[in-house]
């Protein structure tokens, strides 16, 4: 299929078009680079740099590439930033949305596979999310997705769109070819690895007075690898339904679990500073994969903790400068 991947150029969207050209398909990356880097597009990608909001460039694109299929994952994505600066993230995330879905409307494009959240849920009733369990987000970026999902279900219904929501939770690790790079950094396991590389002094705990067993959040790690070949996955999918669906592992581990795995597995000693909570942090997030793994076939090969740590610390060594074991 010809696939159009909006936010491509970032860390889950790289891996997702790796992924995409490994299985056969032809993969457009649009871009607009706010977030995103040039040089993570892979060969055998076209690259089209762009702004979701500009509909007629988008509609050139869906007709010019004859685009079978969009995966949208260009979005803006911090919770602490979402609660202070609603704006950017009802207009990032459902106005920049909304006006993508127009574009396929009104090229032809009816099938969507859209990079959703965790978030959607806030703070769960149960150990385990299910696709089923009630919708409550604590923070607008949660609300964003829920409101761009709820938008799909209603385009379904009047106009024969076909839509697969991935509700990720933590995405972490790289491939040989794709890693995670954000300036700043704000995601746990780089940032952990970025103090192991001696390229910070400390990592930060949001708080250690959560009620979890060690007091810190617990969430749901999954290799973006794994992540990425759901959404190759989801295009099949489409050809004969749509669907609402979880990407985890199902096994929670708390923030000091992840540094003491970083620190088994770089052989450093990682220096860590408790600071107060962060608005909107639900204790625990934690999914039941369930479903997707028995309408899909989805299993993810890369669950162990250990294994994504290590990934993500090779391509740092790489891609990076990291300094000499102290």
């Amino acid at each position: 299929m010809r696939i159009l991947v909006t936010g491509g150029a970032g860390y889950i969207g790289s891996v997702v078009v790796e992924r995409l050209l490994g299985a056969g398909h032809d993969a457009v990356v649009y871009d607009n680079l706010s977030q995103g880097h040039r040089e993570a597009v892979l060969p055998g990608a076209e690259f089209i740099q762009g702004e979701i909001l500009d509909r007629p460039a988008v509609e050139g694109v869906l007709r010019k590439h004859k685009i079978e299929g969009v995966i949208h994952m260009a979005a803006s994505a911090l919770v602490g930033e979402s609660c202070e600066n609603p704006a950017k993230y009802y207009s990032n995330n459902l106005i920049t949305s909304l006006t993508l879905l127009e574009a396929m409307r009104a090229t032809g494009v009816s099938r969507l596979v859209l990079s959703s959240t965790a978030a959607v849920y806030g703070e769960p009733e149960k150990p385990l999310i299910e696709e089923s369990d009630p919708t409550r987000p604590t923070n607008p970026y949660g609300e964003t997705k829920l409101s761009f999902e709820r938008a799909c279900r209603w385009y379904e219904q009047a106009y024969g769109l076909r839509f697969v929501s991935l509700r990720y939770f933590n995405a972490a690790g790289a491939t040989k070819l794709c890693g995670e790079f954000h300036n700043p950094e704000t995601h746990l396991i780089p940032i952990i690895l970025q103090v192991a590389a001696g390229q910070r002094p400390h990592v930060e705990i949001f708080g250690d007075d959560y009620p979890t067993t060690d007091g810190t959040c617990i969430r749901d790690y999954i290799h973006v690898s794994d992540l990425a070949h759901a959404h190759v996955l989801a295009l099949d999918y489409l050809k004969r339904s749509s669907g609402i669906f979880n990407l985890g592992c199902g096994g929670g581990r708390s923030v000091k679990e992840v540094i003491a795995a970083a620190r088994k597995v770089t052989g450093r000693e990682i220096a860590v500073r408790v600071g107060p909570r962060r608005p909107g942090d639900p204790a625990v997030l934690v999914a039941s994969s369930e479903k997707i793994k028995k309408e899909m076939g989805w299993v993810p090969e890369k669950q162990d903790l250990e294994i994504i740590v290590a990934s993500a610390w090779e391509w740092m060594q790489k891609k990076a400068v990291v300094s000499p074991a102290r």
